[in-house]
């Protein structure tokens, strides 16, 4: 049975990524694996109905219609609602960038982001996708994962600087404390400059759903009190979501 048009049209917009985020006709039908005839027929399908927008470069880019309705997505609207006056309280507390995230299949997604007074070098944005294993939320919602989840993260411990651990047994290591102490950190890993610090955020039945985190240039001098504002707003988005009976 051949491929349907739905599964062709999810294919085209899954041909962007946080490194293609505009990509030309001819890019976006190889990586979507269709002939360059039907990307073409239905990119302009995607275009008119505003899912798609192109540039004045000839290439396209996600479009304003998508992002209206992802919007509405329970990760955006009521995981963000609920966790946005605990973000700009850390965010008054610490001066310092401030992440909300959730794991999306094998990469940390960021649902929210407020940045920072000091000049780190932080790559993440709204929206955008991240390996679990270099960044703080990332080993926080790795080490809550299902056992297929870390097998395949295992699988592909990329380096990313210098300071990305790569070793399995070493990771390994790190994500059990993380269990055991309820923090993650990472020093350099995803980006030279930058450190970060990370608390699991739990909804009903104490399930992690997402991961809050801080990226500082240094955490040696400020660790425990940047861990105590992260558990307490951690603590308040959980509160507010149980009480919201979001899921």
């Amino acid at each position: 049975m051949g491929a349907t048009v739905t599964s062709r049209v999810l294919d085209l917009l899954g041909a962007f990524d946080h490194d293609h985020r505009s990509l030309t006709l001819s890019d976006l039908a190889r990586r979507a694996g269709l002939p360059l005839a039907t990307a073409h027929r239905l990119v302009g399908e995607l275009t008119k109905g505003g899912a798609l927008t192109r540039l004045p470069t000839g290439e396209y880019v996600i479009g304003r219609r998508l992002w209206d309705l992802g919007l509405l997505s329970p990760v955006q609207s009521g995981l963000r609602q609920a966790a946005s006056p605990f973000l700009h309280d850390l965010y008054g507390a610490t001066l310092a960038t401030v992440h909300l995230a959730v794991r999306d299949g094998g990469e940390v997604l960021y649902v929210d982001r407020l940045a920072g007074h000091v000049s780190v070098p932080v790559v993440s944005k709204i929206g955008s996708r991240l390996p679990l294993h270099a960044t703080g939320v990332g080993k926080v919602l790795l080490a809550y994962a299902p056992e297929d989840v870390r097998a395949e993260a295992f699988a592909r411990l990329t380096r990313i600087t210098p300071y990305t651990i790569t070793q399995p047994s070493r990771l390994a290591e790190q994500l059990r404390r993380v269990r055991t102490d309820g923090f993650a950190t990472t020093g350099e890993e995803m980006s030279l400059g930058a450190c970060s610090v990370a608390v699991p955020v739990r909804g009903e039945a104490e399930q992690v759903v997402a991961a809050l985190g801080i990226v500082v240039p240094d955490l040696r001098r400020e660790q425990a009190r940047l861990i105590s504002a992260l558990q307490v707003a951690a603590r308040g988005i959980g509160r507010t979501l149980a009480s919201a009976q979001w899921k």
